[in-house]
């Protein structure tokens, strides 16, 4: 009989979740590893070989480490539920003009989901991932705030998590520095997990060109929008473009064009196939609204309620004030000038270290 209760644990064959299943392993609870097949590499139409969390030797990592400490370990093939809503959306939300951030929809629609689901089966009472960030329960309600090592904090992308999950969600890395967990790795007898290069790649596009994946995606989408007017901020067409599916908010490489200065995308206008060109000034906002908001810490905001937002995986985050509006839009309106703010991407609300919700920024 288990110390702490059953816990089924997401491995992926990497270091973060190998380590979060042998520390719960090792404090006691009963361990059931599973590792979710999201995507098919050999459907994305690309020769770069498998890599991260969805290949057979990072399966059999993660099988290996399970049947070496004693506990079951599980295969969950997940590709029809990921496919469908994370890869459509993926392409829809770029068709738009927008930049997706699928990770953070996988997490809240998919993975989470599919934990939840296979824990009930099973008489799992928790489910733990490897992610950096640390999760308590306050006011009756769960709450998810920034893990220790800064660096490697992953709260902004769990912003969507709600309540039901959250409170079944273990978290062990939190507490803890990644310099930690490699020697934890080290420790456990995993000297080669604990010096394995860590995966950034979008899963569903292994050699990182969304913009060949797309036109894999869409059947003659290259010669539906190549051609687009690029223009300045008065309207001014200074050149073609290849089409707008094909740039984000802030891109500066890859424009093909000249100027004689520095110059940006600043604004995506698929209405029109048209790409706003600009200055870096001209990235600045300083306010923006967001949509689809899920509230973590509170049940509610207060009018006017004062908190960092970050609005980027690594942005540091800008003190803002927000506010609801009319259209069920969360107004944010920022103390100082941020550059870059792309639609599509997600904005997280802070309270200190704790996430007081987020959503998608809109246009």
């Amino acid at each position: 009989m288990s110390k702490h209760g059953k816990v089924l644990v997401a491995m992926s064959g990497g270091i973060d979740s190998t380590v979060t299943a042998l520390m719960l392993h090792e404090q006691g609870y009963e361990v059931v590893g599973i590792t979710m097949k999201t995507w098919d590499y050999a459907s994305a139409g690309t020769s770069k070989k498998e890599t991260g969390c969805c290949n057979l030797d990072s399966f059999n990592d993660a099988r290996a480490a399970a049947v070496h400490h004693g506990f079951p370990h599980f295969i969950l093939d997940i590709r029809d539920e990921f496919g469908d809503f994370v890869i459509n959306n993926f392409v829809d939300e770029y068709l738009a003009g927008r930049t997706p951030n699928p990770c953070v929809l996988c997490n809240t629609h998919i993975k989470w989901r599919a934990l939840m689901k296979r824990a009930d089966a099973m008489d799992c009472a928790f489910i733990a991932t490897g992610h950096y960030g640390r999760i308590r329960e306050e006011n009756g309600r769960g709450v998810i705030s920034k893990g220790v090592d800064e660096t490697k904090d992953q709260s902004y992308v769990l912003w969507g998590l709600e309540q039901d999950v959250i409170k079944r969600t273990l978290l062990p890395l939190g507490g803890y520095r990644k310099t930690e967990i490699r020697q934890m790795a080290f420790d456990f007898g995993y000297p080669e997990l604990a010096k394995k290069a860590e995966s950034y790649e979008i899963c569903f596009v292994p050699d990182n060109d969304y913009r060949g994946f797309l036109k894999r995606k869409v059947e003659g989408l290259e010669e539906r929008v190549d051609g687009g007017n690029f223009v300045l901020a008065d309207g001014t067409i200074v050149g073609k473009h290849k089409g707008y599916p094909f740039y984000t908010i802030g891109q500066r490489k890859g424009l093909d064009i000249a100027l004689g200065r520095p110059i940006f995308v600043t604004e995506i206008i698929p209405e029109t196939n048209t790409v706003v060109l600009g200055d870096e000034v001209e990235l600045n906002r300083s306010e923006m609204n967001v949509g689809g908001i899920n509230l973590v810490k509170y049940d509610q905001l207060s009018e006017g309620m004062e908190a960092v937002v970050k609005v980027r995986y690594k942005d540091k985050g800008t003190l803002a004030n927000l506010y609801q509006g009319e259209d069920g839009l969360t107004k944010v309106h920022f103390y100082e000038q941020v550059k870059g703010i792309a639609p599509g991407q997600s904005a997280v609300f802070y309270e200190g270290d704790d996430v007081l919700g987020g959503g998608i920024i809109r246009r």
